[in-house]
This record gives C-alpha cells, sequence and structure tokens, in this order.
C-alpha cells in the first residue's frame, strides 16, 4: 500500500479492514488481552524457526530497505528471516491468526490495536523493549491499552502548512508573513486566493481538522479515551474558525476542488496552501517535481500548537514460536541508526527521540514536521472510534453549511456509546 494511500484512507475504511480482521480472529471485543498476552523476559518463547514478517509496504524503496536491513539482522543473529510485502495487510493478518500461523512480526494500525490486544492476537512486549525510554511518549500512548504497551512504533508522521514558494512571492508576501496565528493563517489566505486558485485547501477530515481542535485545546476524548469531549467549547471554537475561512472563499475542501485529497490540490496549483503530512513531500518529488514549496509548522490556535500524529507500530504475534528473536528484531528496526537509514530510504520520520537531531540535520526543509513532534495529538484508538470517526468525516464535507454545535453534539453521542462499548 502507498504512503500517501494509506493516510488518506478514511477512518471509515479502517475501521472496516479491522472489523473484518476481528471477526476472522473468532473472537469479539469483550475480551482483554492485557492478562495473559504479556512477554516478559523469562517468558518469551523461542526456537530454531525462521522468523516471518509481513509489512504494509509504502513501495519499493520500503520493501528493498526492510529486506536488507532484516538481512544484515539475520546476519548477525544467526536467525533465518523472511519479509514479505502484503497486498492486504490486514485481509492477511486476519488469515494468518484464524489459522493459528500468523506472521511473528507485522505493523499493526492505531485503529486495529485495540482489537487485536482485546482478543489476545499480541504479544504486549513493550516493557521488554531495551529503549523503550526513547520513544517519543505521545506515540507510546498511542499503542498503550491498559497501561501495557503493545508494540514499538515503527515511525511516525504529522501535519504541517505546505507553502507553493512562487504563488507566496506573487502575491507579494515574504518570510516575514509565515503565519504564526489563526489571524495571520486567515490574511495570507486570502491574499493568496487570485488566478484562479484558494489560498488554503484540506481535506474534509478529522484528520486534518482535528489539528485545528488541538490547537484551540480541544480533542474527541479526554487523555486516558474514558470520556468523550467531542461537543466542548474548544472544538466548537476550532470549527467555526474552519467554516469561516470556507464562507470568506479564502479556503475550499479538497472535494470541491475535484480532488481526492489536498496534496493533489496543492501539487496542481489549485490552491497555494495545505495542511498534509510528511507523505506529501514524497508525492510532490514523484508527481509534482516542478513545484517548488516549503514546509513550516501550523500556526498556534488560542490555545498554542497542535497538530495531529499519524503511526505503526512493530506488533509480534502471540502465537509466535520464537517470540525472543522477534524482539531483538524489533529492537533492530527501531534502533536509532537503522531509523535514520530508513529514512534516507523512504522518507520516515524516526519515532525515538535519539535520532531528532540528526534527522533535521540531514533534512532540515522538512524540520517542521519533527518540530512539533510535542504538541501532536493522536487519533483515538478505543474500539468503535474508528466507526465514529468515519461518521464525522462523512458530515465534515458540508461545515461551511452546517452548525457546528449541532455536528458536534451528534458526534458525541456516538463517541460516548463507543467508548462505553
Amino acid at each position: 500500500m502507498q504512503r500517501r494511500t494509506a493516510r488518506m484512507l478514511t477512518a471509515g475504511a479502517m475501521a472496516l479492514t479491522a472489523a473484518l480482521t476481528l471477526s476472522a480472529c473468532g473472537s469479539g471485543f469483550s475480551g482483554s488481552g492485557s492478562g495473559d498476552a504479556t512477554g516478559g523476559a523469562g517468558k518469551l518463547t523461542s526456537s530454531d524457526k525462521d522468523l516471518t514478517v509481513l509489512i504494509g509496504s509504502s513501495g519499493d524503496a520500503e520493501t528493498a530497505a526492510v529486506k536488507s536491513a532484516a538481512a544484515a539482522w539475520s546476519k548477525s543473529s544467526g536467525t533465518g528471516v523472511s519479509v514479505q510485502p502484503a497486498n492486504n495487510l490486514d485481509q492477511q493478518l486476519a488469515q494468518g491468526f484464524a489459522s493459528g500461523k500468523p506472521a511473528d512480526v507485522f505493523y499493526v494500525s492505531t485503529s486495529a490495536l485495540t482489537g487485536y490486544a482485546s482478543n489476545g492476537s499480541l504479544l504486549a512486549y513493550g516493557d521488554d523493549l531495551s529503549n523503550k525510554g526513547d520513544f517519543y511518549p505521545t506515540l507510546t500512548k498511542s499503542f498503550t491499552v491498559d497501561d501495557q504497551l503493545y508494540c514499538a512504533p515503527k515511525d511516525f508522521s504529522t501535519l504541517a502548512l505546505f507553502i507553493n514558494t512562487k504563488d507566496w512571492k506573487a502575491a507579494g508576501l515574504t518570510d516575514s508573513d509565515v503565519p504564526t496565528t489563526w489571524d495571520q493563517l486567515a490574511s495570507v489566505a486570502k491574499k493568496l486566493t487570485q488566478d484562479g486558485r484558494v489560498g488554503l485547501t484540506m481535506s474534509p477530515q478529522y484528520e486534518r481538522l482535528g489539528a485545528f481542535m488541538a490547537q484551540a485545546g480541544g480533542a474527541l476524548t479526554n487523555a486516558d479515551q474514558t470520556k468523550a469531549t467531542v461537543d466542548s467549547a474548544a472544538n466548537v471554537t476550532a470549527l467555526d474558525y474552519v467554516k469561516g475561512l470556507l464562507q470568506d472563499g479564502s479556503t475550499k475542501f479538497s472535494s470541491d476542488l475535484g480532488e481526492s485529497w489536498g496534496g493533489d490540490a496543492f501539487g496542481k496549483d489549485k490552491a497555494a496552501m495545505t495542511v498534509e503530512g510528511n507523505w506529501l513531500t514524497g508525492a510532490m518529488s514523484s508527481s509534482y517535481p516542478g513545484v517548488d514549496y516549503k514546509v513550516v509548522q501550523l500556526p498556534k490556535g488560542p490555545k498554542g500548537a497542535g497538530t495531529l500524529q499519524f503511526t505503526n507500530c512493530w506488533g509480534i504475534a502471540k502465537d509466535s514460536p520464537n517470540q525472543k528473536a522477534a524482539l531483538d528484531f524489533v529492537e533492530k528496526m527501531t534502533s536509532t541508526t537503522q531509523q535514520l537509514s530508513f529514512a534516507k530510504a523512504f522518507g520516515v520520520m524516526p519515532s525515538v527521540e535519539s535520532a531528532a537531531s540528526k534527522w533535521k540535520q540531514e533534512y532540515p526543509q522538512y524540520a517542521a514536521f519533527l518540530d512539533e513532534a510535542d504538541s501532536a495529538r493522536g487519533v483515538p484508538n478505543k474500539t468503535g472510534s474508528a466507526d465514529v470517526i468515519a461518521d464525522f468525516d462523512s458530515k465534515l464535507g458540508s461545515l461551511e453549511s452546517t452548525d457546528t454545535k449541532t455536528l458536534l453534539e451528534g458526534v458525541q453521542k456516538n463517541m460516548a456509546a463507543a467508548l462505553k462499548g
């Protein structure tokens, strides 16, 4: 699966694939895997069997990089390993779990984590990681269920503001005009709305607009995801701000520009700015190499900086006969050196803080993404929350003509019900 495509999947699609996976496992959401899925260094299984690794690859570059890293690990460890890029990761995982012969190691999304954890498919090996303290806290939180860290964050992405530098200059704007507040963003969006393009675009999704909620001090749930907070005054403020941008014509959703996501609208110069993740940099290089742009941090809102983060982790199967080797493999894949190598090979952002300085030195043009790590917020991962977000996304396209408070009150009821199970 392409990285851009993976990030642009609606929550509904993710929820559907997760649901299919879980139903194939033959168990529901009611059980808890936290008690019997725990590893512990002395409890890990061990055998002389080769490791099998199933990845949801972003493309040939990622596949080649992971296979090369796995081969190097195999040579040093003495354990054989085979890496398979999945055609449909969720479906193939479901088949493996259903047969009792899953891959030993595999990619896991935040939307699928809770279901896999609750039905006992995953080994909760987080406490056994020698580099546990090196991961960004916001990332480990995304893979923690019932106070247990289930898996090591593989890498991550955040949202930032992309600016077409040619359009920027043509509008008479300079570096001093780069927006750092909502008011400034609204001002430059108006100035950039000319010559048949709008100043700002983004996809009509919580996975983009949620950044404004964070900047206003809002979120869909409280910190431990036990209470829905969708209809908070902060979230009303955030969506009303975006609604205002839409109503004054300086902003349009990508769907209103005839594009499936903000990246294509930006690349085709239908908009001078967009809110997107670092996966867009690869798409710009491959699809729109002639477009000059820069990336800056998202403007601060009433409550300061805020963005969303997107991540996967390295899952280890509870049924793996060689959990000890699997853990050693994961530690190698998430080491500082290896993550920097992956970043160079296929453009990801390392999940360990020890790689931050080196990464920003090598990619100063993209530093804004990593500079926002401390203010990043993960998408809710509780069972059922993906379905709620999918429904929310389906309504956001008509935000310009919708009463914000009424919209959020409806989502609040759904999220509250989901959190109650």
